[in-house]
């Protein structure tokens, strides 16, 4: 009887990872069919529940909004998968490292060539996709109020900024890697999160501002309604500010930015002018009501403990030869680091190992998002927030009617109907 060797380390990882991005395509596709179909069955027809405030033309925007965005996910997947297989078990990581090997030798600046070649030809990909998203579906559903000249400028801002920034954090995590011995990992983490709290805290002051104007709330009757409602739920912010969203996009919205002291309240100029008062204050209520529940500190804290747990893996990952080698990838073996190498790999792998965790993150998510309306009605008046929600809904061409299974995998949001379904519920108690 013949003996089989058990698969090595390098075969179970390309077999896994395989496995694992056949299945994960599959399912997307499944889910993203299922969304079209059903979506499609209820164009014709509003809901019960929103005939009184919904029209069936708007109705019918919204459905093949979300159809076509959804046909050109599917697109979007297929580019995607191509594009993984092409950097990891194609070959291609591995190509453009040799050749930057070849031309620069190990050191330092190899490594930052290999992620800065990485992010260009990412870029340079991913570019046709944002164009057609941007002036073709936006445009033909009457939310693009940006221009080529705009598109272009902010693409080069985006490129300073991420250079500025990114290249220091990266050099720093890289030396790190080389330099802090086997608890690396550790010191990289911690490096990570404080540069991540300090983006935070700088973000609304000093990046913002590149991309939109920012300017204060003048209307004083609005300021005073948002200001009590404020005090009323014992939150301080920085400023109350409008932002010229409108000369990209027509979505409105509205956010808290910032951490600690720095946070700001920022309105989409949309939103306003879409809003009366109250519907306004009811928005910013809900926003308020993550605060209270310290949603942010939650979602502050899992991040950090998922980015331990993943710089903890990364460190043991990036000193095993059959992590580079399963995936495509030669590593250095003349004393060059491969450092570079194990974040790219661990980049582009992660995401097809841990998809289907992501109902577990949006289950909690609308959680919290019930949680925030909630609070909205327990602090200004449920039927304002329904019909906040309804304009939004309406101007922002979200569909009313999708599919349940798509929704527990993808929606971070409870869809309208549960929305308003719970918030009635509650004024009834």
């Amino acid at each position: 009887m013949q003996d089989f060797a058990p698969f090595s380390p390098s075969t179970a990882l390309t077999l896994g990872f395989a496995a694992m991005l056949i299945v994960g395509m599959w399912v997307k596709f499944w889910l993203a069919s299922r969304q079209i179909r059903h979506v499609a069955q209820h164009r014709n027809h509003v809901p019960a529940a929103f005939a009184s405030h919904i029209t069936l033309a708007a109705h019918q925007k919204a459905a093949d909004y979300t159809i076509t965005k959804a046909r050109f996910g599917l697109l979007e997947l297929a580019l995607g998968t191509t594009v993984l297989l092409g950097w990891t078990l194609l070959g291609g990581l591995n190509g453009l490292n040799q050749s930057l090997l070849a031309w620069l030798g190990g050191g330092m600046w190899q490594q930052l060539a290999l992620l800065v070649g990485f992010v260009l030809v990412s870029g340079l990909i991913d570019i046709p996709v944002t164009l057609y998203q941007t002036f073709v579906i936006e445009e033909r559903f009457g939310f693009n109020k940006t221009t080529v000249k705009l598109w272009l400028a902010d693409m080069l801002k985006s490129s300073v900024v991420g250079a500025v920034i990114g290249l220091p954090i990266a050099a720093l995590i890289l030396w790190l890697m080389g330099s802090a011995g086997p608890r690396w990992w550790l010191w990289a983490w911690s490096a990570w999160m404080g540069i991540n709290l300090l983006l935070l805290m700088i973000y609304p002051t000093f990046i913002a501002p590149l991309f939109n104007k920012f300017k204060p709330l003048e209307d004083e009757t609005l300021k005073a309604r948002v200001t009590a409602l404020m005090q009323r739920c014992g939150f301080a912010a920085k400023g109350l500010f409008v932002m010229d969203g409108s000369k990209r996009s027509a979505h409105a919205n509205a956010y808290f930015t910032g951490f600690g002291a720095a946070k700001r309240v920022v309105f989409y100029d949309t939103l306003l002018s879409k809003l009366a008062p109250a519907e306004v204050d009811a928005v910013l209520a809900h926003e308020l009501g993550h605060f209270k529940h310290k949603h942010i500190i939650q979602r502050i804290v899992t991040m950090f403990a998922f980015s331990l747990l993943g710089f903890a893996l990364l460190g043991w990952l990036s000193a095993q030869v059959w992590f580079y080698t399963g995936l495509g990838v030669i590593p250095n073996m003349s004393g060059a680091p491969n450092d570079a190498l194990a974040l790219l790999l661990f980049m582009l792998a992660t995401p097809t190992f841990t998809f289907f965790i992501a109902p577990l993150s949006a289950q909690v998510s609308r959680k919290h998002e019930f949680q925030a309306d909630a609070y909205a009605v327990q602090q200004t008046s449920g039927q304002d927030l329904s019909t906040a929600l309804l304009k939004l809904y309406e101007d922002n061409a979200s569909t009313l009617t999708p599919d349940p299974v798509f929704v527990k995998f993808y929606y971070s949001h409870p869809p309208a109907s549960e929305r308003l379904a719970r918030m009635a519920q509650g004024a009834a108690t």
